[in-house]
């Protein structure tokens, strides 16, 4: 990689011993972080694993809304998001006093969130789901009308696998990178450059794709599912273009592209090597939750896991 990033590697695991810290980095990562990182997995991955692991320091590479719910979910523990700035733009599509008015709207209506949204959000919904449970849980609610927010695409898958009637909140909420860099355009342009392919596709993409996937899921269970297929076969990976390097790494003799591979969420691209080493030399930025939001947002991730174990 370079002598600059090996020492920038050098850096951070000397940091770590020091600090008696991890580094959890997400499945759309730059290659380098995912290397350095202790854990590598999707959001709610990665939080589960910081409550199970022996450190006084969780540094989260991820976006916002991920290093919020490692601190809700870890109030002993210093989290440390080494850019605040790095957001999701899905997240924002949902404030809390959105939720509360389709509370007031569709009263007795059940308010599920996913778990991109921001940690006051979750604080107001009744259960929080990922992209591999949300059909599981709503599919066990013994009410028919759901509010779901803040993916619309989501919504209309889950709402195509339980046949329940699901109000969008709000209904243009989208990921940017899946919405317009992993549409049905970019998606056929990939499956006919590489004809003998199959195509794995996130949720969070456009209903044409998920119409010609041969599997739609999280990203950790798209990861599951390359092995299923062919090993003749190129996998295709409509999702942020980090997962590819995740894929090919685990599974090293199968064929795996990205859809686009210009499908790049920036805000997960801020954080670097150098961002993580100036996080544990500064112990930089401390992520604080309000005690009573952080109570909430446990009690609510704690009540749907329940609902789907």
């Amino acid at each position: 990689m370079g002598k600059y990033v090996d020492e920038l590697i050098n850096k951070v695991n000397e940091l770590k011993r020091r600090r008696r810290a991890v580094v959890l980095a997400h499945n759309y990562q730059t290659p380098e972080v995912q290397e350095i990182a202790d854990f590598v997995g999707d959001s709610l991955e990665l939080s589960r694993k910081a409550m199970e692991c022996d450190a006084d320091v969780i540094v989260f590479a991820g976006v916002s809304f991920m290093a919020e719910m490692a601190a809700a979910l870890n109030p002993d523990k210093v989290v440390l998001h080494p850019v605040p700035e790095s957001g999701c733009p899905l997240a924002n599509f949902l404030p809390p006093s959105m939720v509360r008015e389709y509370r007031r709207n569709l009263p007795g209506a059940p308010i599920v969130v996913y778990v991109n949204s921001l940690a006051a959000t979750k604080a107001e919904s009744d259960y929080v789901v990922t992209s591999a449970s949300a059909h599981r849980l709503i599919s066990k609610l013994d009410d028919d009308l759901i509010v779901f927010g803040p993916d619309k695409n989501l919504a209309e898958h889950v709402a195509e696998i339980t046949g329940k009637s699901i109000v969008t909140a709000p209904p243009y909420g989208h990921c940017p990178v899946h919405e317009y860099l992993l549409n049905e355009y970019y998606v056929r342009k990939a499956l006919e450059s590489h004809r003998d392919s199959v195509l794995v596709a996130h949720p969070e993409t456009p209903r044409g794709v998920r119409k010609v996937a041969s599997f739609v899921g999280s990203t950790s269970q798209m990861l599951r599912a390359i092995p299923r297929f062919d090993k003749d076969k190129t996998i295709v990976v409509a999702t942020e273009e980090g997962l590819v390097y995740r894929a090919r790494k685990l599974y090293p003799d199968r064929r795996i592209v990205p859809a686009n591979p210009l499908a790049v969420c920036i805000d997960m691209k801020k954080i670097t090597l150098r961002s993580i080493v100036r996080s544990l030399e500064l112990m930089k930025y401390r992520v604080v939750l309000d005690q009573s939001i952080a109570k909430k947002v446990r009690e609510v991730i704690e009540r749907s896991l329940e609902m789907v174990k």
